[in-house]
C-alpha cells in the first residue's frame, strides 16, 4: 500500500506532481540536487496553492495542511523512504539510469520506482534497477494539479500487482489513469507531437502567421489553445527532445524536429518557462514574433 510519495526533480512537472500527491494526503519528499531549486519549487507549489484560495477551491487551513506534507530535502537518502518514488528529471536516459541506480541499492526491494518521461522507453530505465517487476511509467500532464489525466505505462516486466497500484494510486490523486504500451510518445504524444509540429511547418513555410494558425485550430477545430501557443506551454527545448526521441524510434519525417524550432531553441527562446518562443511574453497580453 502506497502511504509516501517522493519525487525526483523540482521542476514545473516535479512540483506540480508534489503537489498533487499532498493534496490527495500523501507523505511527499521533493529530491533535486540543488538546495536553491527547492526553494523555487516551494515557492511555485505556494504560488499554486494562494490561486486556489483565491478562487475559494481551498481555505487557508486547507493550503496549510498540503504544505504541511511536503519535505523538500537534497538528500537522495530522504527520498528512498518513500513508498513510491517518481522521477521527473530532464528527458535524458543517461541522467534518469544514474539516479534509478543510486535508489535500487539503498530503497527497500518493496519500493516501486515510477518515471513520468514522456517519451523515453520504461524497460530502458527498468533495466538500471534490480526491480523491473516493480518499475512503472506514470507519465503527468501539465499543469499536473489540474489535468486530470496520467498514463500508466506498462514495461514488458512490469507486473500486474504494479499497474495495479500504479491506476489505484493515480485515482487517489483524483485523476482518470489509462494503460498505455511502453513505446516512444505512449498515447498521447504520440498523436500530439506531430500535430505541434506540423503547426511549426507551417509557420516555416510561410503557410499563415503565428495568430492565424492558432486562431484556426481554436475555432475551426475546437481546440482550446492552438499547436504554437500549447508548443510554447510545453517547452520548445522538451518538444525538441521528444521529436529527436521519436524520430529515432519510429524513422518517419512527421517526428521529425523542424528546422525553425532547432533555431529558436539555439536561441533560447523556449517558451513561457524563458519568456519568448512563438510569443513574447513580457508583454500582455503576449504577442506573436516575427520568425520568418
Amino acid at each position: 500500500m502506497i502511504t509516501s510519495v517522493a519525487v525526483l526533480g523540482s521542476g514545473l512537472m516535479g512540483s506540480g506532481i508534489a503537489q498533487t500527491a499532498a493534496a490527495a494526503g500523501f507523505r511527499t519528499v521533493v529530491y533535486d540536487v540543488l538546495p536553491l531549486a527547492l526553494d523555487k519549487s516551494l515557492a511555485a507549489v505556494a504560488r499554486s496553492l494562494a490561486k486556489f484560495v483565491e478562487k475559494g477551491q481551498y481555505t487557508i487551513a486547507q493550503r496549510d495542511e498540503v504544505l504541511s506534507r511536503l519535505e523538500f530535502n537534497p538528500s537522495l537518502a530522504a527520498a528512498a523512504k518513500a513508498d513510491l518514488i517518481i522521477e521527473a528529471v530532464t528527458e535524458d536516459l543517461a541522467v534518469k539510469n544514474e539516479l534509478w541506480r543510486s535508489l535500487d541499492g539503498i530503497a527497500p526491494p518493496s519500493t516501486i520506482f515510477a518515471s513520468n518521461t514522456s517519451s523515453l522507453p520504461i524497460a530502458a530505465m527498468a533495466a538500471a534497477t534490480r526491480r523491473p517487476d516493480r518499475f512503472v511509467g506514470l507519465h503527468f500532464f501539465n499543469p499536473v494539479p489540474l489535468m486530470p489525466l496520467v498514463e500508466v505505462v506498462r514495461a514488458v516486466g512490469t507486473s500486474r500487482e504494479t499497474i495495479e497500484a500504479a491506476f489505484a494510486f493515480a485515482r487517489q490523486l483524483g485523476k482518470e489513469p489509462v494503460s498505455a504500451r511502453d513505446t516512444p510518445g505512449f498515447i498521447v504524444n504520440l498523436l500530439l507531437v506531430p500535430y505541434i509540429l506540423d503547426g511549426i511547418r507551417a509557420v516555416e513555410r510561410g503557410i499563415a502567421s503565428t495568430q492565424d494558425i492558432d486562431t484556426a485550430m481554436r475555432l475551426g477545430a475546437g481546440h482550446p489553445m492552438g499547436p504554437l501557443t500549447l508548443a510554447d506551454f510545453v517547452g520548445l527545448d522538451t518538444l525538441a527532445r521528444i521529436g529527436d526521441i521519436m524520430f529515432a524510434e519510429y524513422a518517419e519525417t512527421r517526428y521529425a524536429t523542424p528546422p525553425l524550432l532547432r533555431r529558436m531553441v539555439a536561441a533560447g527562446m523556449h517558451g513561457r518557462k524563458s519568456g519568448r518562443g512563438f510569443y513574447d511574453y513580457a508583454l500582455e497580453p503576449p504577442r506573436p514574433i516575427a520568425l520568418t
